[in-house]
Formats: C-alpha cells, sequence, structure tokens
C-alpha cells in the first residue's frame, strides 16, 4: 500500500489522531511509520521530520504523511561504528542502506542510524551509493560539517575504492577520463588480483572526481562492468561489490593527517562463493 496524506489542521489536535482521521489507517501503522521518519510537519516555514505520535499540533499547522507499507518493511543490515573522533565519526555502511532517508521514511538510512547509536547530531558529509558499502564520515555539528564537505567538494580527499568486475582485465595506474552526464570525471585503475576460475578481477580504483555512478559507469564503459552491477552490467545474487576501501585527508579540526581503510574483515571482495 502507498499513499500519501496532506492537510493543515483547523483544530488542535494529537499529530496521529489527525493523521488517522485523514488517512484511514491504524494509529499503530501511523506511528511506526511516524518513528521510522515518514511524517513531516512545517515549522518556522521548514519541513521536518515529526516522529512523536502523540505531539500536539496547533490548528493551521500542515502535515504530510508518505505511507509506503514496502519501504516502511525493509530492514537493513547494521552499520558498524568504526572511529569516533568527538566532532565526526567513521562508519562502515552495508550494501543497501541509503546514506540518508527519503521523503518515505530514514529509517534504512546511514544517517538516522547514526543519530541512534550515538544520540547526538549528526550531519551528511558525503555520499556513497546505496548498491555499494564501504567508508563513510558522519559529522556531529555545523561547523564540523562545513569543514569535512568543502574537503570533499574541494577535492581534497583522496579516495580509493575496490571493485570485483568481469572478466579479466591487466591494468596498472590506468586512466579511464569518459565524461559523466556531459561532465569531466577521472577515475584511475591498478589490478590486485586475477580469478581466472571465476573470470573476474580485483581492482584498487581511485577517482579524482565523484560523479554519480562514476566507477559503475567507467568500468562498464571499459567492458568490465561490476559483479553484482544490475543497472551497468547483468544481474548476479552477489550485491554490488564495490566497496569504498580508503579515505585520506588533512583534518581541518584537528590539524592533522588522517587515513582511514577499511578493516579486513569487513572486506568480502576476496572472497567470493566458489
Amino acid at each position: 500500500m502507498r499513499t500519501t496524506v496532506d492537510l493543515t489542521l483547523d483544530q488542535d489536535q494529537t499529530a496521529v489522531d489527525a493523521l488517522a482521521e485523514a488517512s484511514g489507517l491504524p494509529k499503530q501503522r501511523i506511528k511506526d511509520a511516524m518513528a521510522k521518519g515518514a511524517c513531516w510537519w512545517t515549522v518556522k516555514g521548514k519541513q521536518v521530520r515529526l516522529r512523536k505520535a502523540k505531539r500536539d499540533v496547533n490548528a493551521g499547522t500542515r502535515l504530510q504523511l508518505f505511507y509506503h507499507d514496502a519501504v516502511l518493511g525493509r530492514k537493513p543490515e547494521p552499520a558498524e561504528l568504526l572511529e569516533d573522533f568527538g566532532r565526526y565519526s567513521v562508519w562502515f555502511k552495508p550494501h543497501g542502506m541509503l546514506a540518508q532517508g527519503s521523503q518515505w521514511g530514514d529509517h534504512c538510512s546511514l544517517l538516522r542510524w547514526a543519530e541512534v547509536s550515538l544520540k547526538k547530531p549528526c550531519f551528511l558529509i558525503h555520499r556513497l551509493d546505496a548498491d555499494a558499502a564501504g567508508l563513510m564520515l558522519i559529522a556531529h555539528d555545523a561547523k564540523a560539517a562545513g569543514a569535512l564537505s568543502q574537503l570533499f567538494s574541494g577535492r581534497s580527499v583522496t579516495k580509493v575504492y575496490q571493485a570485483r568486475v568481469t572478466g579479466l582485465l591487466e591494468a596498472k595506474d590506468r586512466i579511464i577520463d569518459a565524461p559523466v552526464e556531459g561532465k569531466s570525471s577521472t577515475s584511475h585503475i591498478t589490478t590486485l588480483a586475477l580469478d581466472e576460475q571465476q573470470q573476474s578481477t580485483l581492482l584498487r580504483v581511485r577517482i579524482e572526481t565523484g560523479r554519480k555512478h562514476q566507477i559503475r559507469r567507467h568500468l562498464a564503459g571499459i567492458g568490465h562492468p561490476i559483479v553484482g552491477d544490475r543497472l551497468y552490467g547483468n544481474a548476479d545474487p552477489l550485491p554490488l561489490q564495490l566497496l569504498a576501501w580508503l579515505l585520506e585527508f588533512e583534518c581541518p579540526i584537528f590539524r592533522r593527517p588522517v587515513k582511514l581503510e577499511l578493516p579486513g574483515r569487513l572486506n568480502t571482495l576476496n572472497q567470493l562463493p566458489k
């Protein structure tokens, strides 16, 4: 079931009562949807999520509910906190988890997972494909978020991935610079290991730019799509075999070099089923 509710209250009422009357949905379902981030209200001209079902809402307030039972029923794999530096933290985002939520909810997002786990403000700094897994940073105050975001937008972060692709590919710092959606984009690929039995190759990929699906498009463009890439390759029971493996930068907050590498126990690219 998928439905949206958009109403402006004509009387003071609790949020769950108003939404139940407008939608016809059971209150328990609405409470669950609100807890998972599918309800919004307008506060001081800004739309924000409303999670408290029994919140008293004044007449004239706009409420919106984006109810999608398939989205609300999803259960993501757990994210893992790898380092907490106080003003920002480092996480392992699993395959299938979003970086941030949508209007339909945020319980399957890393940002919400971090908020619940650490019980402090969380700000998104950069993105990673939902289908990919690996390292992500989350900031915990606005100034830290701004400083770190500027690093990423200014291309001052070394970003290295590992990808397992179909076919055998020998490469040593090979440059792929095909434009993505009309914008310049550059990837450097180096072979780490060949698997002749599986006819696949493990690659190290360093990117200079961060275009949407850049690595996926670049590798598919040279005839070696990533294993598990349902968009640019072939369907596969494995998830997208792409990992954000290393981040390196000069930390603008603590004024020191930072090098973050995905722990070996979380790197499944060397463990394809035989």
